[in-house]
């Protein structure tokens, strides 16, 4: 599930990828102070989510971009085993990605104006 190279719904979503990792990595600190876990624990889940979504920012052009990213938001709910917050934050992620995704989608079918749509004729 990707969009074509050329879809202008990838910057947006890459973007989104971008303001994971600032997140994602913001949640070491909730995970330690407010969920009380070990800062090593913390550091390793929330450090590996805002990895995943890193690279997978970096590889939006190439076809292991887009399954990471899936991977990315399924990443960003499951941080919320370690603090609950996290459902909510990585679920609102999750949303918006979905969404622009489907954007994306509709965009592609979407005819290009002054062509000929074939439904018409």
């Amino acid at each position: 599930m990707r969009l074509a190279a050329d879809n202008p719904m990838r910057t947006p979503l890459m973007i989104t990828l971008m303001f994971e990792v600032i997140v994602f990595g913001l949640s070491i600190p909730v995970m330690i102070f407010i969920s009380g876990l070990p800062g090593g624990l913390a550091g390793g889940l929330g450090g590996l989510a805002a990895g995943l979504a890193l690279v997978s920012a970096g590889l939006m052009r190439t076809p292991a971009g887009y399954p990471l990213a899936w991977l990315t938001q399924l990443a960003g709910i499951a941080l919320g085993i370690a603090t609950p917050t996290m459902f909510v934050v990585g679920g609102l992620f999750a949303g918006i990605w979905l969404f622009m995704f489907v954007l994306g989608r509709r965009l592609e079918r979407r005819t290009p104006p002054g062509s000929a749509d074939p439904a018409t004729e």
